[in-house]
């Protein structure tokens, strides 16, 4: 048999890797269960990768390229509520897709300096992405709140999408549902702009909560 190509056996790994992380946690996989998973050797796997925190740094590169690309977003056209409800809802569906730096943020951020460094980075980025989305509903008469609201605001949405599914989990570890989870997340995110919200933005909300929140 030829072997396998090396940039589709690099992909198999980082793949594997990602789905292993998600479902154990990244601390509970080691590159012998990767290896394993994959039913190379490890040596294999070496030739590749020299280290998981090199497999790790991989993914977050991956992850960092599509947040970027969200986080882009609403500086490219007027905000609606809409829009940051679907802003809101990708969002969640790409921090899922990449759950496992999220629940095991803490502990990742202590020993991996390239986390440390652009976690950080990510993290006001989506605090300025949330209090330009504000800051546009307030302009356009939708939402009424200070200067000073509106960073709060952005900075207690942030804290919500950072740290909401760590809340899931720790809530119902064996069940984690996937499906409804980025809508729970927007809600929950939005509840917190709703005070805020003015007129038919205000019912907007909740019929979007009604809408794609599950009874």
């Amino acid at each position: 048999m030829q072997p396998k190509p090396k940039r589709r056996t690099r992909g198999r790994l980082v793949e594997t890797s990602l789905r292993l992380v998600n479902e154990f946690g990244e601390p509970n996989v080691t590159t012998t269960v990767i290896a394993d998973e994959l039913g190379i050797s490890p040596g294999n796997l070496y030739y590749h990768f020299r280290s998981k925190d090199e497999i790790t740094n991989t993914i977050f590169r991956q992850f960092e390229r599509e947040i970027d690309a969200l986080l882009d977003a609403p500086g490219r056209r007027t905000a609606t509520v809409e829009d940051l409800w679907l802003f809101l809802h990708l969002l969640f569906e790409a921090i899922w897709r990449y759950r496992f730096l999220y629940r095991d943020l803490n502990d990742l951020l202590s020993r991996n300096r390239l986390l440390e460094v652009h976690f950080k980075r990510i993290l006001e980025r989506k605090v300025a992405a949330a209090a330009l989305l504000c800051g546009a509903l307030a302009g356009a008469g939708e939402l009424k709140a200070s200067p000073g609201e509106i960073e709060a605001l952005a900075r207690n949405m942030v804290v919500v999408i950072t740290y909401w599914l760590s809340f899931e989990y720790v809530r119902n570890p064996r069940d984690p549902q996937e499906g409804p989870i980025a809508a729970r997340g927007a809600h929950q995110v939005m509840a917190l702009l709703a005070p805020f919200l003015l007129g038919e933005s205000r019912a907007l909300v909740e019929r979007l909560s009604r809408e794609y929140l599950p009874d």
